[in-house]
C-alpha cells in the first residue's frame, strides 16, 4: 500500500479545528472568547457597636474626716494621696466636706484595708460606705437620675480649673462629671473623650435628666467638652478658665452648633 502524503498545509488546517474545538469546550460557545475575569470579594467593613455596657459599680468605699471647712478637707486628702491612696474630697449633702479613696467589691475587704491603715496611724475613725443615690423611690432608674442632678447642683459656683477635680482648686468639664457619677456610685473614666465612648448613644428627643451632653468646641470634631444633661434642654457644667461651674442651655447660640450627641451610663 502506497502512503498518502500529507501536505503542510493540511497539518497546519487539522491544528487549528483542534485548538478551536478545545476552546469552545473550555470558555463556552461565545464569539469571540472573552479573557476570564476572576472578581475577588472585598470584605465587609468591621461592625463597630455603639451600644456600650454599664459602668463598673463602685460597690463600697472607704470615707474619713467631716471637715467645716475645704481647706482642711484638701489638707486632708493630699495627704492621704502621698501614701498612693486615690483619694478624692467632695460637698456632701449636709454641707461638710469629706474624703473617699478606693473601691471593693466587698464589704469585709473595705474593711480590712481600712484597719490595716488604721493601724499605720493615717486616720482614727472611719466609715465603709456603699456609693449610689438615695431616696426612696421604687424605679432605681428615677432615683438614680435625679441624685445625679442633685450632685451635681452642689458644685455651681465652683471655679473652673484645667485638669482640676476638686471642689477647693477647682474642676474641668469632665472632672465635674466624673466626681458626680463616682458619688453615686458610678466609675466614669477621667475624660471627655473617654467618657463619651464608654456610654450608650441617646437621641436628642430622649434625653432624660444624668445623661451626659458632649461637645466639639475645638478646631476639630474631636469630642472635648461635656456637661449633665438636667432637663429643659439644659445642663451643668464647667465652662472654661475663669469661669465658674454653671448651668447653660443647649440651643444656645454657641453649644447648639458644636453638640455632638449624648451619652447614658446604666
Amino acid at each position: 500500500m502506497v502512503a498518502r502524503k500529507t501536505s503542510p498545509r493540511t497539518i497546519h488546517f487539522r491544528l487549528i479545528s483542534s485548538l478551536s474545538c478545545t476552546a469552545l469546550i473550555v470558555f463556552g460557545c461565545k464569539s469571540p472568547v472573552q479573557p476570564l475575569q476572576v472578581r475577588v470579594p472585598t470584605a465587609p467593613p468591621p461592625v463597630v457597636s455603639t451600644v456600650a455596657s454599664p459602668l463598673p459599680a463602685i460597690q463600697f468605699t472607704i470615707q474619713v474626716g467631716a471637715f467645716t471647712t475645704i481647706g482642711r478637707a484638701e489638707r486632708y486628702a493630699e495627704h492621704m494621696k502621698s501614701f498612693g491612696l486615690d483619694a478624692y474630697y467632695f460637698v456632701d449633702a449636709d454641707g461638710l466636706f469629706k474624703v473617699r479613696f478606693e473601691r471593693f467589691d466587698k464589704k469585709e475587704a473595705a474593711r480590712e484595708r481600712a484597719l490595716a491603715l488604721q493601724a499605720q496611724g493615717l486616720f482614727s475613725d472611719f466609715f465603709i460606705i456603699r456609693p449610689g443615690p438615695a431616696g426612696s423611690r421604687a424605679d432605681p432608674h428615677q432615683r438614680l437620675q435625679e441624685s445625679l442632678v442633685q450632685t451635681a447642683r452642689r458644685f455651681i459656683g465652683i471655679p473652673y480649673r484645667w485638669g482640676g477635680a476638686s471642689a477647693s482648686h477647682g474642676f474641668d468639664c469632665s472632672g465635674l462629671t466624673m466626681t458626680v457619677y463616682r458619688l453615686n456610685g458610678l466609675d466614669l473614666p477621667r475624660n471627655a473623650y473617654s467618657q463619651y465612648h464608654a456610654g450608650t448613644p441617646v437621641k436628642w428627643n430622649d434625653l432624660v435628666p444624668g445623661d451626659l451632653v458632649f461637645f466639639a468646641t475645638g478646631r476639630s470634631s474631636r469630642i472635648s467638652h461635656v456637661g449633665i444633661y438636667v432637663g429643659e434642654e439644659k445642663f451643668i457644667h464647667a465652662p472654661g478658665r475663669g469661669k465658674r461651674i454653671r448651668t447653660a442651655a443647649l440651643s444656645n447660640a454657641y453649644f447648639r452648633p458644636r453638640y455632638k450627641g449624648a451619652r447614658r451610663y446604666y
